[in-house]
């Protein structure tokens, strides 16, 4: 655990390029930040940092059966993280991203990562806030999870998530409280059809009339956090 993290207030001009520079900085040095996104708080690693995802997880409470998923800063990096990803997966990321989405796709074999138990997947969603894309813009892909223990409501301000995971973390970028304190909703696109994993901000319904025209949505919704999320 470290010490007291460093806090910034992302809603301040003044502070805001000095947070995402630390935040930045911590994460480059295989450190966790505290950021928010277009749902609830997250926290962050180098999703290509074995230890760092390691740490996340640690500090979750969580083991390596409960891999995190991860966010982009364009949709293009999809294909770099992803194979063999279906044509009606592409139409809802064309619809909803930046946004509420999680799609899990087979992963690129050539990945040198290891975010835990995936089995060959990973879970994918660009946000759309802006404090969270300007820091993946300089770091690249981040191994990302809500910001709570493991057992306890997701954090929606920085305060929340300050309180449940600071002696983790180096840096918090506080965004102000969430709009919203569903998470993502999360598809699974690794089958010949989409099956819908959690319901979350994006509804069923809405998926069923995004892709009426290309193919059905299964009714059937899992259990629990899916493969690679």
């Amino acid at each position: 655990m470290s010490a007291v993290p460093t806090r910034y207030d992302a809603t301040d001009p003044a502070q805001r390029e000095a947070g995402i520079a630390a935040a930045t900085t911590a994460i480059r040095s295989g450190e966790l930040v505290v950021l928010p996104t277009d749902t609830v708080y997250g926290l962050a690693a180098d999703a290509f940092d074995p230890a760092a995802v390691r740490r996340l997880l640690d500090a979750k409470g969580r083991g390596r059966d409960m891999p995190p998923p991860v966010l982009v800063g364009s949709a293009g990096t999809l294909d770099a993280l992803g194979s063999d990803v279906p044509s009606w997966a592409g139409a809802l990321v064309a619809h909803y991203w930046p946004g509420p989405l999680t799609i899990v796709v087979h992963q690129q074999s050539s990945l040198q990562w290891d975010l835990g138990e995936t089995r060959g997947t990973v879970a994918v969603r660009m946000p759309h806030d802006q404090v969270a894309l300007e820091l993946l813009g300089r770091t690249g892909p981040l191994a990302v999870s809500s910001a709570n223990t493991t057992g306890k409501p997701a954090a929606t301000d920085a305060d929340q998530a300050t309180t449940m995971l600071g002696g983790y973390v180096s840096v918090v970028l506080d965004g102000g409280p969430t709009v919203d304190d569903r998470p993502s909703t999360i598809v699974d696109c690794t089958g010949p059809q989409p099956r819908v994993l959690r319901v979350g901000a994006v509804p069923v319904e809405e998926l069923r009339a995004v892709l009426a025209d290309v193919v059905a949505v299964d009714d059937v919704t899992g259990e629990g956090d899916p493969p690679g999320a």
